[in-house]
């Protein structure tokens, strides 16, 4: 999968397609049909993977993939070091994120991302997936989405999720210590899906 090498949110939200706001509002109304109803989504490493699966569908793959990049830039997990962002997701697995003009932070590339179909059948959703390669992390090998749920071993294909995995996530504005992450990702796994925040975002 081809990994950008930095992150810059002002860039990527001017080089979005127009095509993809509609997608945005699709997203956003149905996420509010059903809460909690389990579904069916397929998790990809990029936008050829999607597009191999789903040869008729390729405009679909990209403003998915698009979308989730955006989601995981905004909300997902940012650093001060790229030493504090290594521990928790392993050697060669975080890229720069330019926190303003004068400041980058670090967070996790996006490893893979979901992709469904929405409830109303009129649009798709997607959600970027992070994993880590350090085995003293609780993500090791596994999928998390930018508010620490885990979904699984990291392997591509079908999984079953709620529709609370597509909503909107708080916009991360600050950044967290080494181990906040996999705490966070511990307490939720502990609970089982219990309403435990992050405490990162906002």
């Amino acid at each position: 999968m081809k990994r950008s090498k930095s992150i810059n949110l002002d860039r990527m939200r001017k080089t979005k397609h127009t095509p993809f706001k509609p997608l945005a509002v699709v997203v956003a109304a149905s996420a509010m049909v059903a809460c909690d109803e389990p579904r069916q989504a397929q998790i990809y490493s990029d936008i050829d993977h999607c597009v191999r699966d789903n040869p008729s569908l390729i405009e679909a793959c990209e403003l998915a993939y698009e979308e989730a990049m955006v989601k995981a830039a905004e909300s997902g997990p940012k650093y001060q070091t790229k030493d504090s962002c290594v521990a928790e997701f392993g050697v060669n697995n975080c890229v720069p994120y330019q926190a303003s003009e004068s400041q980058n932070w670090f967070m996790p590339a996006m490893a893979g991302f979901m992709f469904a179909r929405a409830i109303d059948r009129n649009g798709y959703h997607s959600a970027p997936l992070f994993t880590s390669f350090s085995r003293y992390s609780p993500v090791y090998n596994k999928w998390t989405t930018v508010d620490g749920n885990l979904y699984g071993r990291r392997r591509y294909g079908p999984v079953s999720v709620g529709s609370d995995v597509f909503k909107p996530k708080p916009v991360v504005t600050r950044t967290i210590s080494r181990g906040g992450f996999g705490s966070t990702v511990s307490a939720k796994s502990r609970w089982s899906g219990s309403s435990s925040r992050s405490g990162w975002g906002g």
